[in-house]
């Protein structure tokens, strides 16, 4: 073997899509990576649950006029990441306890407690992205 070159066995799957941080753009996001995940022989659940939250998250938190989201999914091997990025860099996600009350601030609870690890990564300003992964059984090959 030649030791300039490398040669990757895990396959390496990618997808990415901008969409728009509204509510409508959060759904289509959850839409798309569901038959992402589909085409790809994953399971959906509870990926879609973290896609969805995510991107809620984008949507609500994240929304400056005029900047879109981004939703990235890669699969290595048999890890599933799920990226959402946007544009409001200077907040930062804290996971918080809210009131027995509240109707909202759940959303990173439910992020930690679905996936196996999740995490933020500031970006170019003003960009950050907060990632979740999973572990999944390996992608079907594709016909």
């Amino acid at each position: 073997m030649n030791p300039k070159f490398i040669e990757l066995t895990t396959p390496v799957r990618h997808y990415s899509v901008q969409l728009s941080p509204t509510t409508r753009g959060a759904r289509l996001a959850r839409l798309l990576a569901t038959e992402q995940l589909r085409s790809w022989g994953l399971p959906l659940d509870p990926a879609c649950h973290l896609v969805a939250e995510l991107s809620n998250n984008a949507a609500d938190h994240g929304r400056v006029p005029g900047r879109d989201f981004r939703l990235t999914l890669y699969v290595v091997g048999d890890i599933l990441r799920i990226e959402v990025t946007d544009t409001r860099g200077q907040e930062l996600p804290k996971p918080q306890t809210p009131a027995l009350d509240a109707e909202s601030g759940r959303g990173l609870l439910l992020i930690d407690a679905l996936s196996d690890r999740w995490g933020v990564t500031e970006g170019r300003f003003p960009r950050k992205t907060v990632w979740a992964e999973l572990h999944v059984a390996s992608p079907q090959p594709t016909s």
